[in-house]
């Protein structure tokens, strides 16, 4: 299959980004877990996003490449943003804000099904004060986004230069680190002699499978990108992730009109809520951990790849297939989930 990689390169190019990342992240193959009779014959490869050094590692460095770009270049001193209280997202601002030298603003809401010591405490919660962010808590009930604009205004009046960031930083702009990744997996599959027939992520806020989607389309590939919904419900993030596209191929130049099949979302895995431990993440997680020896996330990275086990065992993935499930990273999070683990 060809594909017209510089063409994105190229359309990428027009927007001010820093590098966050130690170059590609590898493409590696699950041998162990491919052989398996249970796996029909698919070969499981992940493209290693939780490789991404700074700051623990994980997707959010890509968008952030993008937003710290747009941020510099408005001339901000301080970033902003807000989020779960244990958000991947803001964890990984706050480590950039502290390589850039940057001031850092996190605003984090509370959980409404977890409020365990763990999960108020471990994992990605300790890390943002470990960056040095300020972190404003808030209580069930508040609107982070108010919050936000009204804390971005004091920052103003105060003689600051905020930036302020949307959750998950996935605007736009930020969902061009994952056309970037688009690029990156299409050179390396080439360079590996494959054509992947589904790549599977989580989706989130939908700016990892916005940007992915529209890289891939602008590109000229033919490759399916199948996301599995873990905030919103199958239809709230078919409709949002939609959208994203289409605005990020606006931003690549693209005059392609998106087809409605193009946005695939699965809302199988999600649970009772965000954030809600599942039995089929649990088992996929430790799938994962004893066949192959890593760690995804409870969250997101859990979720997507129990939707990828599934969909071979249903043979909703043709036995054969090459499949390339996107390792988000938010390891962290795993700390606070311990009690979900020691059930």
């Amino acid at each position: 299959m060809r594909h017209d990689i510089k063409h994105l390169e190229t359309a990428l190019s027009a927007y001010p980004r820093i590098a966050l990342l130690e170059g590609a992240t590898p493409i590696q193959k699950l041998s162990r877990l491919s052989a398996l009779p249970t796996m029909r014959g698919c070969n499981i490869y992940v493209k290693r996003d939780d490789l991404t050094g700074l700051g623990g590692g994980g997707n959010k460095l890509r968008k952030l490449e993008f937003l710290l770009g747009e941020a510099l270049a408005c001339g901000a001193d301080t970033l902003v943003t807000w989020g779960g209280l244990q958000s991947n997202h803001a964890r990984l601002t706050a480590a950039v804000a502290a390589r850039q030298g940057l001031a850092c603003e996190l605003i984090l809401t509370p959980s409404p099904i977890r409020d365990d010591d763990d999960y108020r405490h471990n994992g990605n919660v300790l890390l943002d004060e470990l960056f040095g962010a300020s972190v404003h808590q808030l209580p069930a009930g508040a609107t982070a986004g108010a919050f936000a604009l009204e804390l971005v205004e004091l920052q103003r009046r105060q003689g600051h230069k905020p930036f302020l960031m949307p959750l998950g930083g996935s605007s736009p702009r930020g969902s061009l680190g994952y056309s970037a990744c688009a690029a990156e997996v299409l050179r390396q599959a080439d360079a590996l002699g494959l054509q992947f027939d589904r790549i599977i992520l989580p989706n989130g806020s939908s700016g990892s499978h916005s940007g992915l989607l529209a890289g891939l389309t602008v590109a000229g590939s033919s490759t399916t990108v199948l996301g599995y919904s873990v905030l919103g419900t199958a239809g709230e993030t078919l409709e949002v992730t939609r959208d994203k596209t289409r605005d990020v191929m606006k931003l690549l130049g693209s005059s392609t009109e998106l087809s409605p099949e193009a946005v695939q979302i699965d809302g199988s895995q999600r649970g009772d809520a965000y954030g809600a431990a599942t039995a089929s993440m649990l088992t996929a997680t430790r799938t994962l951990a004893s066949q192959e020896g890593l760690l995804t996330d409870p969250v997101y990275g859990g979720k997507a790849f129990a939707g990828l086990l599934e969909s071979i065992a249903s043979g909703d993935l043709p036995a054969g297939s090459n499949v390339l499930f996107i390792m988000t990273g938010g390891i962290p999070g795993l700390f606070a989930y311990r009690s979900a683990y020691a059930r």
